[in-house]
């Protein structure tokens, strides 16, 4: 089976994603950079061989067009954790990251596959706490992601109580878009 590069966003619509960026830049801004940001990295990871590209999307059964290739699957009910822990299940060796940060590309997913080649898991770290990426071999927890607290800076370390048996690896630390100081920060532009 071939590897699996997930990318877990919600469906471009205004005013239902991005609200703490949207509070700041207003609501068709916030809409144009996560659409711009989605399908960007929709088509540098689709383009790849090493792996299959699939779209996790919520909410469920949205129309979203995606690249020849790249397949959209719904992200279904339950927490973060929940979800995350269903799409990275559909793969031996898969690879999850978020859409909200830019300039993520074919070889970020490489490094991630290559740190899955002699690890367990493998953690993409984010400047704010939490996580962009996250990636499983096939030995993994039963409850990967029990007990984090989502949108909190101790995401990480919540999520990496869950893997004190598990050989663990880091890629590079990285910054998310969730408001106007991270855009600005990244050098991203709100398109």
């Amino acid at each position: 089976m071939k590897d699996l590069a997930i990318v877990f966003g919600r469906a471009p619509r205004l005013g239902t994603g991005k609200r703490r960026l949207a509070r700041e830049i207003g609501d068709r801004a916030a809409l144009r950079f996560h659409g711009a940001q989605l399908n960007g990295l929709l088509r540098r990871l689709g383009r790849d061989r090493r792996w299959h590209t699939i779209l996790a999307v919520t909410p469920d059964r949205a129309f979203v067009r995606v690249p020849h290739g790249v397949t959209v699957m719904d992200q279904g009910r339950g927490d973060l954790g929940a979800r995350m822990r269903r799409a990275l299940a559909c793969g031996r060796r898969a690879v999850l990251v978020g859409c909200d940060i830019p300039d993520i590309g074919p070889a970020d997913i490489a490094a991630a596959f290559a740190a899955l080649g002699r690890t367990d898991a493998v953690f993409g770290p984010a400047e704010d706490g939490g996580y962009w990426l996250v990636g499983l071999g096939p030995r993994r927890p039963a409850r990967p992601f029990a007990g984090a607290r989502w949108s909190s800076p101790d995401a990480l370390a919540d999520t990496l109580r869950n893997f004190v048996r598990y050989r663990v690896a880091f890629v590079r630390r990285r910054r998310d878009v969730d408001t106007l100081a991270d855009l600005i920060a990244t050098g991203a532009q709100p398109v």
